[in-house]
């Protein structure tokens, strides 16, 4: 038998919303099922793994980054086809009517680049507290937000005049 992996491209699935995660589970399940492993190779669902600030306490959550699709590394045959096409959750293959187009691999090398991303809470002009350093119960109002340094900028009174001060997210909250 030939090499079967070189076959083997990427499609992407449609699902609905939420049911990500048990569409992969179940085309997996039906994988081992029908001994399909040399067939379908993979079943993904990217995600990225983003940091939440919410009241200065920073949380990590894996975020997906194509809600409602599901990539499946597979050969493309009527049996393949017709496993991911009825597995319950996925409404059909992306492509023109009910052809499936694989990934390029252009677009396969963008989905490895992903950055962690961090999302914050706060929104310049907010009145926020200095919960701990040098300026701890200070109260200022944000003027500027560096996300990727995760910083922001307040003005506080000092020697009768405001002065920018640069805080790191964890060390205020909203008031």
């Amino acid at each position: 038998m030939a090499d079967t992996n070189s076959e083997a491209k990427w499609y992407v699935a449609h699902t609905y919303s939420g049911y990500e995660n048990k569409v992969k589970v179940d085309i997996e399940k039906t994988i081992e099922n029908r001994n399909l492993q040399d067939q379908i190779l993979e079943v993904a669902v990217p995600v990225q793994s983003t940091v939440e600030l919410k009241n200065g306490v920073e949380k990590k959550i894996d975020r997906k980054i194509f809600p409602g699709y599901v990539l499946v590394h597979m050969i493309m045959n009527d049996e393949t086809w017709y496993v991911v096409r009825n597995t319950r959750g996925v409404t059909g293959f992306v492509g023109p009517g009910s052809k499936p187009v694989p990934l390029s691999d252009e677009e396969i090398a963008m989905l490895g680049s992903r950055e962690q991303e961090i999302v914050c809470d706060f929104k310049e002009g907010e009145t926020v507290v200095v919960v701990s350093g040098a300026w701890k119960d200070t109260v200022g109002v944000i003027k500027a937000i560096n996300e990727s340094k995760r910083l922001v900028t307040i003005n506080v009174e000092m020697f009768g005049r405001e002065t920018p001060v640069e805080l790191s997210f964890v060390e205020v909250k909203k008031l």
